[in-house]
Parts: structure tokens; C-alpha cells; sequence
């Protein structure tokens, strides 16, 4: 993840119930810097969905004659590749700016705007850049689509390049950033605005860990934007917020986080139905922690896109064998296509 610093580990059986932890003894076998245990109660429950409640069940897809959305998924998955390419992405290391760089290119002529602070850690203080990129839309609104860049400070020197946890995440908002751009006209001094609800991209940082996830040493960048955008009145204005994290694996389970808005969980729902791609989509549920945490927490509608199914009993998650070759376009087009078709769900409301 972080993309996501937490992590689950499922198995994957009928009926049964899983385990979710933030890191697990898989990540300290994997690397030089092992990873304290963590307490148990940083721990929770996954549950198969087809237990859940009735009241819980995904509303059926409305009827409605707008082209379904599809993403550039090669351009996505050669993003991804580009990303993971850095290598080691911590806070402060010059891969970590390097990367910034390489975003910021990609968004020469929008209205990009920067969230930078230095975060005071377990470990010492470090610059954290949450990169803001927004589309104005005609409706009095926000829509929000967020993933995380960084990778773990506590895995450096360890070859960990966090293919699909952070790796993903960045490259499916720059494609984000390909169709918003691509679905206005105008000039770049003086674009159209996009007919819906202004949607805003926010690569954050900080998302991972430090050393150990809990409150205070996890989600360093979502919790300072919360924060900044609570006191300017942003957070009023924010229609819906998602959170993209890991969903480049190629057996793709994105995971009905319970930690969320259940409204915005059955639109997802409802658009990937619409899609056809409801059996990657709430085989599992449970609560899960990630960067939609500190807005989720404020009372706005939010909600996590994450598969923390990465690997037989989650093997890969936050090990060095999170790589490129465990990736599939295809699942970049699923989660991409999905979550676009729920933007434009969200416009209809």
C-alpha cells in the first residue's frame, strides 16, 4: 500500500474470517530493517461480504445512456513502470524528489498547487509535499482522488521499490490527469470548465510509516491537508473523497473497507457493475486504515479503492518482491474505469 502503510493479510477461504494488521512478520523476514511487532490493537477483522447485512448490499446500476469511461491502461501501466524505476521513494531521499519532478512535468499547464510542511517523526523531521491538481467544473462542489507516492523509510537499503504499493497509485492519477485534461477545451490560460463537480488530484505523501504505523506515525501528509483544509472551510465543499492505493495487482480483490461512507461504497459498486467488473469489487470486507482516514474522521463522504490481497497470504506487501512482474494493465483499467465511471455517478447527483 501507500500507497497504503497499512497492511491486511487475508486468506482467501470461504466463510472465513481474516486478519488486518498493519505490518506483518512477512516484511521483517524480507528486510534488514525489521519492523516492530505490532499491538494487538492495531488489529481487526475481514470478513467474506456475502456475511454482511442486506442493508449493506450494493444498490442496482441506474439506467443511463452516457458513454462508459476507459483509461490509456498501457500508458497507465508504462507510468507505473517509470515510477517504480526510481527505485527506494522514502521522505527525503532524492529519489523521493526526483519523483516529484517527474509529476510536476507531467502537470505543466494545470492548476497545480503544492502542500508542503516539515513533519516532525520518530525518527527526525522531514519535508512531506502533498501536489494538488485541479480541474474546475461547473457544479458548486469537489470531487477528490487520492494515492500516495512514497514508499516505507523503515525498508531503505533494501531494494524495496514499491511497485504496486505507491507505484500504482501515482501513475493512475497522472491517467487521471490524461482524461480530466482531455475531456476540456480552451486554451491552458483559460480552459473549459469540465461539466460536473470540480475534481481535484492529490498525489500525497507521507503515507507510510515511519517506523511503526499507528496514529501519529502513519498519514503524515492526510493528516496536515485534513488539518489545512478544515480550517479554510475546503472540507465543507467536498462532495466525495477516494483514496487509490495497490490496485495494480493482477489478481485484483478491491476490498469493501468498512472504515468508509457506505453510500460512496455502493457507487463504486454500483459503476463497476456498470463496467462489468463487479467480481473484482467487495469479495472481502473490513476496516482498514489509509490516507481517507483523518477526512473520513471530519465527517466527509469518503472512501478507500484497495486490494490488501497482494500475494498468497499477502506475501509480497511491503517486501522487495513488491515488483513490476506481479502487476497487470488490466487492473489498472478496472480500478481507473471504475472510479471514473463513479465520478461521473457523482456528477448525476
Amino acid at each position: 500500500m501507500k500507497a497504503c502503510t497499512i497492511l491486511v493479510l487475508l486468506t482467501v477461504v470461504m466463510a472465513s474470517s481474516l486478519a488486518c494488521s498493519h505490518e506483518t512478520s512477512a516484511h521483517a523476514s524480507a528486510t534488514t530493517n525489521s519492523e516492530p511487532a505490532v499491538p494487538a490493537s492495531a488489529k481487526s477483522e475481514m470478513t467474506d461480504a456475502t456475511e454482511a447485512s442486506a442493508s449493506a448490499a450494493p444498490a442496482p446500476a441506474a439506467a443511463d445512456s452516457a458513454p462508459l469511461p476507459h483509461i490509456d491502461a498501457k500508458r497507465a501501466f508504462e507510468y507505473t513502470r517509470e515510477v517504480t524505476a526510481f527505485g527506494e521513494r522514502y521522505m527525503g531521499n532524492e529519489n523521493h524528489k526526483k519523483l516529484e519532478r517527474y509529476i510536476l512535468d507531467h502537470l505543466k499547464g494545470d492548476q497545480v498547487e503544492d502542500d508542503a510542511f516539515t513533519a516532525d517523526t520518530v525518527e527526525g523531521k522531514f519535508p512531506v509535499r502533498n501536489i494538488i491538481d485541479k480541474f474546475p467544473g461547473t457544479k458548486d462542489g469537489i470531487i477528490v482522488i487520492m494515492g500516495h507516492y512514497d514508499t516505507n523509510y523503515w525498508l531503505r537499503g533494501t531494494g524495496y521499490v514499491g511497485a504496486n504499493d505507491g507505484g500504482s497509485s501515482t501513475a493512475i492519477l497522472l491517467e487521471f490527469a490524461n482524461q480530466l485534461r482531455g475531456a476540456r477545451t480552451g486554451d491552458s490560460a483559460s480552459p473549459k470548465k469540465r461539466d460536473g463537480y470540480s475534481v481535484w488530484l492529490v498525489w500525497t505523501d507521507g503515507e507510510e510509516a515511519v517506523k511503526t504505523w499507528t496514529e501519529t506515525d502513519s498519514l503524515y501528509g492526510t493528516r496536515h491537508l485534513a488539518e489545512k483544509w478544515e480550517k479554510d472551510g475546503t472540507l465543507k465543499k467536498i462532495k466525495a473523497l477516494m483514496v487509490m492505493d495497490m490496485i495494480g495487482d493482477a489478481d485484483l480483490d478491491i476490498i469493501r473497507n468498512t472504515n468508509g461512507t457506505s453510500w460512496l461504497l455502493d457507487l463504486i459498486y454500483t459503476a463497476a457493475e456498470r463496467m462489468g467488473y463487479q467480481s473484482h469489487f467487495y469479495a472481502l470486507q473490513g476496516p482498514i486504515e489509509d490516507d481517507h482516514l483523518p477526512f473520513y474522521n471530519r465527517g466527509v463522504p469518503s472512501a478507500d479503492v484497495i486490494d490488501l490481497d497482494y500475494g498468497y497470504h499477502n506475501v509480497f506487501h511491503h517486501t522487495p518482491q513488491d515488483t513490476m512482474d506481479k502487476l497487470s494493465p488490466k487492473s489498472l483499467e478496472i480500478s481507473g474505469d471504475t472510479i471514473l465511471e463513479t465520478v461521473h455517478l457523482l456528477d448525476q447527483r
